[in-house]
């Protein structure tokens, strides 16, 4: 029986030498790990669970227009049309929808029949407030559009009629009876002239 201890000594012997020593934790290192996640756990921030004060939400929001808003004495022109929003190729015109809230059927129907049609409010969001809205629309007028070369065309149209009810008028001055203006000869302004204005 001898031998086999020796063997049994030898093997436990060996295993003793290859393997792992099982590291322990004290119970100082325990608790100090303990206290590190609780400090950080404290030092995390919180969520703002509290409800913004009518005052703070002042603020915030005069920060937020304070870099939008122009100056608080200028009147801006509700009917001024930028340049640069017009479609290349179109023209933009303010009609007359309705007055005193009387819609003006007829005339907008002589617009449509010249070519004039409204400018959809989903082109320009920012030039109408917030909801389902059409068309563009300003105290009475409505924004219209037409092909710039039918608008230029009309505009050449409406200048030789200028000129021509200029040149009807000369020529009945011309042809008025002898003596008619004996004083001044009659002339026609085809201009500007500043006006004088009365000293106080």
């Amino acid at each position: 029986m001898e031998p086999a201890k020796a063997t049994t000594g030898r093997a436990r012997a060996k295993t003793s030498r290859f393997a792992k020593p099982v590291e322990k934790t004290s119970p100082s290192e325990v608790t100090q790990e303990a206290m590190n996640e609780a400090a950080s756990l404290r030092q995390a921030p919180r969520p703002n669970l509290r409800e913004e004060s009518s005052l703070e939400r002042a603020k915030r929001r005069a920060a937020e227009l304070k870099g939008s808003l122009t100056s608080m004495d200028d009147t801006p022109d509700e009917f001024a049309i930028p340049a640069h929003i017009i479609p290349e190729g179109w023209s933009y015109e303010w009609k007359r929808k309705s007055v005193f809230g009387q819609e003006d059927s007829s005339y907008m129907m002589s617009q449509e029949a010249r070519g004039w049609e409204p400018v959809p409010a989903s082109r320009h969001r920012s030039m109408m407030p917030e909801g389902h809205y059409n068309t563009i629309e300003r105290k009475g007028m409505i924004l219209m559009e037409r092909p710039k070369e039918i608008t230029d065309e009309a505009k050449r149209q409406d200048r030789m009629r200028a000129r021509d009810a200029v040149k009807s008028r000369e020529q009945q001055l011309a042809e008025a009876q002898a003596g008619q203006f004996a004083r001044n000869k009659p002339t026609i302004s085809k201009g500007y002239e500043p006006m004088a204005m009365p000293e106080e």
